[in-house]
Protein backbone atom coordinates (compact mmCIF):
# COMPACT_ATOMS: atom_id res chain seq x y z
CA UNK A 1 0.00 0.00 0.00
CA UNK A 2 1.87 2.44 -1.08
CA UNK A 3 1.47 6.40 0.20
CA UNK A 4 2.64 9.81 -0.24
CA UNK A 5 2.46 12.14 2.16
CA UNK A 6 2.33 16.18 1.78
CA UNK A 7 2.70 18.95 4.38
CA UNK A 8 2.48 21.95 3.36
CA UNK A 9 2.43 25.94 4.86
CA UNK A 10 -1.29 27.01 4.60
CA UNK A 11 -1.33 29.17 2.77
CA UNK A 12 -3.60 29.75 -0.40
CA UNK A 13 -1.03 29.86 -3.22
CA UNK A 14 0.12 25.78 -2.51
CA UNK A 15 -3.34 24.60 -2.94
CA UNK A 16 -2.10 24.38 -6.69
CA UNK A 17 0.99 21.91 -5.61
CA UNK A 18 -1.07 19.74 -3.54
CA UNK A 19 -4.12 19.72 -6.90
CA UNK A 20 -0.63 18.89 -9.12
CA UNK A 21 0.82 16.39 -6.35
CA UNK A 22 -2.68 14.34 -6.28
CA UNK A 23 -3.34 14.13 -9.89
CA UNK A 24 0.21 12.76 -10.61
CA UNK A 25 -0.13 10.44 -8.01
CA UNK A 26 -3.89 9.40 -9.15
CA UNK A 27 -2.47 8.56 -12.23
CA UNK A 28 0.31 6.62 -11.52
CA UNK A 29 -1.91 4.81 -9.05
CA UNK A 30 -4.24 3.65 -12.30
CA UNK A 31 -7.08 6.44 -11.90
CA UNK A 32 -9.11 7.09 -15.25
CA UNK A 33 -7.82 9.88 -16.94
CA UNK A 34 -11.90 10.87 -17.25
CA UNK A 35 -11.61 11.54 -13.52
CA UNK A 36 -8.65 12.93 -13.23
CA UNK A 37 -10.00 16.34 -13.79
CA UNK A 38 -12.46 15.58 -10.76
CA UNK A 39 -9.40 14.29 -8.47
CA UNK A 40 -7.72 17.82 -9.16
CA UNK A 41 -10.86 19.94 -7.69
CA UNK A 42 -11.72 17.79 -5.00
CA UNK A 43 -8.25 18.58 -3.72
CA UNK A 44 -8.43 22.06 -4.54
CA UNK A 45 -11.58 21.94 -2.45
CA UNK A 46 -10.48 20.13 0.44
CA UNK A 47 -7.06 21.83 0.38
CA UNK A 48 -8.95 25.52 0.39
CA UNK A 49 -11.26 24.35 3.31
CA UNK A 50 -8.39 23.16 5.53
CA UNK A 51 -6.15 26.14 4.84
CA UNK A 52 -9.00 28.69 5.37
CA UNK A 53 -9.38 26.68 8.81
CA UNK A 54 -6.04 27.22 9.83
CA UNK A 55 -5.59 30.65 8.74
CA UNK A 56 -8.95 32.07 11.02
CA UNK A 57 -7.71 30.16 13.88
CA UNK A 58 -4.29 30.97 13.91
CA UNK A 59 -2.97 27.06 13.57
CA UNK A 60 0.80 27.92 12.52
CA UNK A 61 1.16 23.91 11.56
CA UNK A 62 0.87 22.48 8.14
CA UNK A 63 -1.88 20.83 6.16
CA UNK A 64 -1.58 17.10 5.66
CA UNK A 65 -2.35 15.61 2.92
CA UNK A 66 -2.41 11.83 2.53
CA UNK A 67 -2.38 10.08 -1.10
CA UNK A 68 -2.85 6.72 -0.66
CA UNK A 69 -2.83 3.41 -3.30
CA UNK A 70 -4.89 0.47 -1.91
CA UNK A 71 -6.01 -2.38 -3.87
CA UNK A 72 -8.45 -1.40 -7.11
CA UNK A 73 -8.75 2.11 -4.81
CA UNK A 74 -6.87 5.65 -4.68
CA UNK A 75 -7.27 7.38 -1.60
CA UNK A 76 -6.80 10.84 -0.35
CA UNK A 77 -6.98 12.43 3.10
CA UNK A 78 -6.58 16.61 3.75
CA UNK A 79 -6.11 17.16 7.28
CA UNK A 80 -6.55 20.24 9.54
CA UNK A 81 -5.69 21.26 12.66
CA UNK A 82 -8.19 23.51 13.50
CA UNK A 83 -9.81 22.81 16.91
CA UNK A 84 -13.78 22.07 16.84
CA UNK A 85 -14.92 23.59 13.28
CA UNK A 86 -18.35 22.37 12.79
CA UNK A 87 -18.07 20.99 8.98
CA UNK A 88 -20.85 23.22 7.39
CA UNK A 89 -18.60 26.51 8.88
CA UNK A 90 -15.71 26.59 6.24
CA UNK A 91 -13.42 30.03 6.61
CA UNK A 92 -12.30 31.34 2.86
CA UNK A 93 -8.98 31.15 2.63
CA UNK A 94 -9.09 34.80 1.31
CA UNK A 95 -10.48 36.14 4.88
CA UNK A 96 -13.83 37.26 3.80
CA UNK A 97 -16.78 37.86 6.27
CA UNK A 98 -18.45 35.24 8.25
CA UNK A 99 -21.64 35.10 6.29
CA UNK A 100 -18.97 34.87 3.25
CA UNK A 101 -17.71 32.38 4.75
CA UNK A 102 -20.09 29.79 5.85
CA UNK A 103 -21.65 30.21 2.70
CA UNK A 104 -18.21 29.55 0.53
CA UNK A 105 -17.36 26.46 3.13
CA UNK A 106 -20.98 24.62 2.55
CA UNK A 107 -20.65 25.51 -1.40
CA UNK A 108 -16.90 23.63 -1.47
CA UNK A 109 -18.44 20.60 0.58
CA UNK A 110 -21.36 20.19 -1.61
CA UNK A 111 -19.19 20.62 -4.62
CA UNK A 112 -16.78 17.92 -3.28
CA UNK A 113 -19.72 15.87 -2.55
CA UNK A 114 -21.00 15.96 -6.44
CA UNK A 115 -17.64 15.13 -7.45
CA UNK A 116 -16.65 11.85 -5.34
CA UNK A 117 -18.95 8.81 -4.95
CA UNK A 118 -17.09 8.11 -1.75
CA UNK A 119 -16.10 10.86 0.65
CA UNK A 120 -16.47 11.37 4.09
CA UNK A 121 -15.93 14.91 6.61
CA UNK A 122 -14.89 13.93 9.96
CA UNK A 123 -14.36 17.14 12.75
CA UNK A 124 -13.12 16.70 16.14
CA UNK A 125 -11.81 18.75 19.13
CA UNK A 126 -8.40 18.92 17.31
CA UNK A 127 -9.12 18.92 13.61
CA UNK A 128 -10.94 17.53 10.71
CA UNK A 129 -10.40 14.63 7.54
CA UNK A 130 -11.71 15.04 4.34
CA UNK A 131 -11.49 11.35 3.25
CA UNK A 132 -12.51 10.64 -0.52
CA UNK A 133 -11.70 7.79 -2.73
CA UNK A 134 -11.59 6.92 -6.45
CA UNK A 135 -11.83 3.17 -7.65
CA UNK A 136 -8.53 2.48 -9.50
CA UNK A 137 -7.88 0.24 -12.89
CA UNK A 138 -8.29 -3.51 -11.81
CA UNK A 139 -5.13 -4.25 -13.99
CA UNK A 140 -2.85 -1.18 -13.77
CA UNK A 141 0.73 -1.84 -14.26
CA UNK A 142 3.10 0.80 -13.39
CA UNK A 143 6.58 1.45 -14.65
Amino acid sequence: MPTVELLFSAQPEHVRTARLVAAAVARRAGVDEAVLDEVRLAVGEACSRAVGLHLSNGVDRPVRVLLTEEEKKFSIEVGDEAPGSPAGSVPSARGSGADDSDDEGEMGLAVISGLVDDVEVTVGEHGGIIRMSWPTASAAVLP
